[in-house]
């Protein structure tokens, strides 16, 4: 069979997801279908319908777009039978149910952005670097019944710098996954692909990380970790959806404050964990009890982001200032 004649369904939401449908398109693959989430009102009073990255794109190209709310409905079911997919592919969507997955004659594979079996779960990426991992990845495998478990087709190995942050890692994954989805649907055309259980690895990995959903408690910076826990926390969720805290003024009020980039200090001191020290000039360091952080770029609720210095231009100092 040729790459023309395959007939791919395609699903997928955010930017992560863009990428390698656009290398399908390009390619010359046969896509008759793009699944997507529905339209997300936006604005004061929603009001507004905003169409997912993947939607703006298969409009673009003129692919035949479905927006199901429930991917059992046996509307959509039927919809999506009539396009007669020989192959669906699975990037950054939600979990399918087994009358979804199980419909094409070669199956459905998803592309994660983790080596898995590690950091199965939502946020891969946000849970490889806030651990402090030298190294993460993209796998292809193929869907069954729990997530993230099937069968592994082929993965990519990517290093971390120990300066990346989530943002950055993230456009690596993106354009690798691209490729690595093109050399999956290859692979299955030519029926070279063969796969390796999960539980293989499992043996080999010992402990697995999970990679659940982050929520905004989740980003809540513990300021009585070491230095090299919380740089890693804030560059793993930074710039997005961003690592916070509350700053304590001595007056007693209290205000959010998003941290987006820090440097370590690792040093001997006596100050209190969450202690403020500032020149109010050119650095804002927060006490941790092996050093200090030195936050770069923040942001007040309700303000831009903004560097440290510009910060500091309106900042009220106190020896009893502090964050927690």
């Amino acid at each position: 069979m040729e790459k023309k004649d395959l007939r791919i369904v395609y699903m997928g939401t955010p930017d992560f997801a863009v990428e390698s449908l656009k290398r399908l398109v390009e390619g010359g693959y046969n896509v008759v279908g793009v699944i997507t989430m529905p339209d997300k009102p936006m604005g004061r009073h929603g009001s507004v319908l905003q169409p997912s990255p993947v939607k703006q794109y298969a409009v673009s190209q003129g692919l035949r777009v479905l927006q199901p709310e429930k991917l059992k409905d046996e509307t959509f079911v039927e919809e999506l039978r009539s396009l007669q997919a020989d192959l669906q592919i699975v990037v950054a969507f939600r979990m399918l149910p087994e009358v979804v997955w199980n419909m094409p004659r070669l199956g459905t594979f998803n592309l994660h952005a983790s080596l898995l079996p590690q950091y199965r779960g939502a946020a891969p990426i946000n849970w490889a670097v806030i651990n402090g991992d030298t190294e993460t990845g993209i796998t292809t495998f193929f869907l069954k019944h729990e997530i993230d478990t099937g069968e592994i087709i082929q993965q990519v190995r990517v290093p971390i710098a120990d300066t990346d942050n989530v943002e950055v890692v993230h456009d690596k994954l993106m354009m690798l996954g691209g490729d690595l989805v093109l050399e999956t649907v290859d692979a299955i055309l030519a029926g070279t692909v063969k796969t390796i259980p999960q539980e293989e690895l499992i043996k080999q990995e010992g402990e697995l990380r999970p990679a659940p959903k982050i929520f905004k408690g989740t980003c809540r910076i513990d300021w009585n970790k070491g230095v090299k826990q919380v740089y890693d926390f804030v560059r793993g969720l930074s710039p997005y959806p961003a690592a916070w805290t509350e700053l304590c003024m001595s007056d007693g009020s209290r205000q959010a404050l998003k941290v987006y980039q820090t440097e370590k200090i690792f040093a001997s001191h006596n100050r209190q964990v969450g202690e403020i020290c500032t020149d109010m000039k050119t650095y804002l360091h927060v006490a941790v009890k092996d050093g200090f952080i030195n936050i770069l770029s923040l942001q007040l609720a309700g303000k831009k982001r903004m560097d440290v210095k510009d910060f500091l231009r309106g900042y009220r100092a106190s020896d009893n200032n502090r964050v927690e």
